[in-house]
């Protein structure tokens, strides 16, 4: 056991019995490094990451590789899901050296952190051209010891690449904007096979919730369109579990039939919304059925014991033979279904499921999609029950059970929505024990935001720009289903401390706050990937605020970060969708709702009619008259009843007891 054996991620844990000697971030190493004056070998993966395990099979668990390591680096290994700043200014550095990026993620650095080799995934033996890892480090220490000026040339070189500034300003997002990086998106379409670009396919959740609401205020039937065939193709594929919900993280292929196994929380989470915000669209029993069956498999397969949300399933399991392959809990052959089913239902399955003899997979197996509806729905509900039990004896893939802020935010906030669209409780429950979990263990209520827990203790590090903005969001979703100002409070103050310690006085916000280690450089991402950056998490946070409140400081908070990513929008559509979703919000106001009156039947029916309204970003809290919400003082039931009260800027049309009146 080294000393990564008293880490709290998980994906550290996973590389505590490597003979490597490996040392976790921070001045120690940074430290060791100087004194024995050696170069840095840095390693960032994370736990549900299928290469790093098989790096570290091949290479970490090599006792002559290890040995090698040992004697001529100071070795660090980062989670980057604890550590996203860490990632995020060595990930930059990878990409400007080899012009692309990946985990594991490979990074040489002088002793003072400046990087000047970096890669991915190098394997044991020369193949495809690629060096053995063994030659890459023995090649690295020649140049460390023999050509160190060239070394510090090229880490000179790359910092000064580092601290250029990208200047991504450009105005407000007006509509004439909005609808161009519509058109651009909806260009950019794969018609054929559903959602952007080529392969790996990756479920574009923001970009679908942008042009969601760019719909609701044009009537643009293409985007429209857009939405309605990719979320369909996802959720009919490979990518999507058709036994026990959830999604895959991404399809590497253009029809989403197979995917990489693994499930993220920040996944499910986004597309959960996706999914809700269609079915206010669309009137289709399938739409509501993924949102339901996503938001389930965030209570049953993610949720901790002490409340939160774990980070990810696995992609790797056990199979029946006992070795370790991808996604063997998911596939099935046309023999396994067979034994389980019977040759009648089994035969049904096969034609139904699209498993092949072949295999569409590996080895023979298929995933399950589920392309058609099907003929019987009651005798599919019986082969599905079916199935899922028998799944359920085999080897499940593990979890990484580590609570990160930001990734809990987005499920409290989804959640939180569907409990109210899709009439559950349970949905309700479970978002305010998270948020709970991100108040109290996370340390919100003591004055800081930290970004990990693990088994209800908090992790050492500092949340980070994104875990700010999405948990003030989750916060102020929470104070719209409960009503209590203790929700505002505590989002007031997340967003207080962006205003205090994150501000860039050139305009937007940096991703690290101002009181914590410094890095090489101070990362300022304005670009959404697979799930929102920093920059556009705050934006909705501070809109939503702002609705509530009636703060300006709130507002131009909001209007800053959107003014600092506006040339995303614009340039690159597909890396802005949650800027541009926000951009939408501005446009329409947002909408501020109270729903106002005793609890029961009939303020759950406006509650739900006013979240059910396609007004972008719309804003939503139903609870008792109160005085200390803005957004309700003032407001009462009339003559008893429930009354909803839709507002703009606080200037509010007349209130209505119908939930007819609200839908639209």
């Amino acid at each position: 056991m080294n000393r990564l054996g008293e880490a709290a991620s998980p994906y550290l844990l996973q590389h505590a019995d490597n003979p490597v000697d490996w040392w976790e971030w921070g001045p120690e190493a940074l430290a060791l490094a100087k004194e024995l004056d050696r170069p840095i070998l840095l390693s960032v993966g994370y736990a549900a990451c299928h290469w790093c395990h098989v790096m570290a099979h091949e290479s970490f668990e090599d006792a002559a590789t290890a040995a090698y390591m040992n004697d001529h680096f100071v070795n660090i290994k980062v989670d980057r899901e604890e550590r996203p700043d860490i990632d995020a200014v060595y990930m930059q550095a990878t990409q400007a050296m080899t012009g692309q990026g990946g985990w594991p993620m490979t990074v040489v650095l002088t002793p003072d952190g400046r990087p000047f080799f970096a890669g991915t995934y190098f394997p044991p033996e020369p193949n495809r051209g690629m060096p053995a890892f063994t030659q890459i480090l023995q090649g690295l220490v020649d140049a460390w010891q023999n050509r160190r000026e060239e070394v510090l040339q090229v880490g000179g070189d790359v910092l000064e690449h580092l601290r250029e500034r990208i200047d991504a300003r450009g105005g407000a997002l007006d509509a004439d904007a909005l609808d161009a990086a519509a058109s651009s998106l909806n260009g950019q379409h794969d018609d054929e096979a559903g959602g952007f670009g080529g392969t790996p396919k990756f479920p574009p959740s923001m970009v679908l919730e942008f042009l969601l609401r760019q719909h609701a205020r044009t009537g643009d039937v293409r985007s429209l369109a857009v939405v309605r065939a990719t979320t369909q193709a996802m959720a009919r594929g490979g990518m999507y579990d058709q036994l026990g919900g959830g999604f895959a993280r991404y399809s590497v292929d253009r029809h989403w039939q197979v995917p990489h196994f693994e499930k993220m929380l920040y996944d499910n989470a986004l597309l959960l919304r996706t999914y809700l915000h269609l079915a206010r669209v669309e009137d289709d029993p399938f739409v509501e059925r993924i949102a339901r069956e996503t938001a389930d498999f965030l209570l049953t397969e993610l949720r901790t014991p002490h409340g939160g949300f774990a980070s990810a399933l696995d992609a790797d399991s056990v199979d029946q033979q006992g070795e370790v392959h991808e996604g063997a809990y998911y596939v099935w052959n046309p023999n396994q279904l067979m034994k389980v089913l019977g040759a009648e239902d089994g035969s049904w399955a096969v034609r139904l499921l699209g498993v092949t003899g072949p295999g569409t997979f590996e080895r023979g197996y298929s995933t399950l999609q589920l392309r058609e509806d099907p003929d019987d729905p009651q005798r599919w509900a019986d082969v599905k029950a079916r199935l899922l039990a028998a799944r359920s004896q085999r080897t499940r893939p593990e979890r990484d059970d580590k609570v990160v802020a930001a990734w809990n935010g987005l499920a409290v906030t989804a959640l939180a929505q569907a409990s109210v669209l899709l009439h559950e409780p349970r949905y309700a429950e479970a978002a305010v024990a998270s948020a709970e979990l991100l108040a109290t263990v996370h340390g919100v209520d003591d004055g800081r935001l930290l970004r990990t827990s693990r088994d209800g203790v908090a992790g050492g590090h500092a949340g980070v720009l994104e875990d700010h903005g999405c948990v003030a969001e989750a916060f102020l979703a929470v104070l719209g289903i409960t009503g209590d100002a203790v929700w505002l409070r505590r989002a007031s103050w997340v967003l207080d401390r962006v205003l205090e310690h994150f501000v860039d006085p050139e305009g937007g916000f940096f991703d690290t706050a101002d009181d914590v280690e410094p890095l090489l450089v101070r990362p300022q991402d304005v670009t959404d990937n697979a799930y929102p950056c920093g920059t556009s998490a705050v934006a909705h946070a501070f809109l939503a605020a702002a609705a509530v409140t009636g703060e300006q400081r709130f507002r131009t908070g909001a209007e800053s970060a959107l003014a600092s990513a506006a040339v995303v929008g614009r340039k690159a559509p597909r890396f802005a969708g949650w800027t541009l979703a926000a951009g939408e919000a501005v446009l329409a106001g947002p909408e501020e709702i109270a729903v106002v009156g005793p609890a029961g039947p009939q303020r759950d029916a406006l509650h739900r009619a006013a979240l059910r309204r396609r007004s972008p970003g719309a804003v939503v809290v139903a609870s008792q008259p109160s005085d200390d919400v803005p957004l309700l003082a003032g407001r009462t039931a009339l003559e008893g009843r429930p009354a909803a009260y839709v507002c703009r800027d606080f200037v509010c049309s007349l209130p209505t007891t119908e939930p007819d009146d609200l839908e639209g």
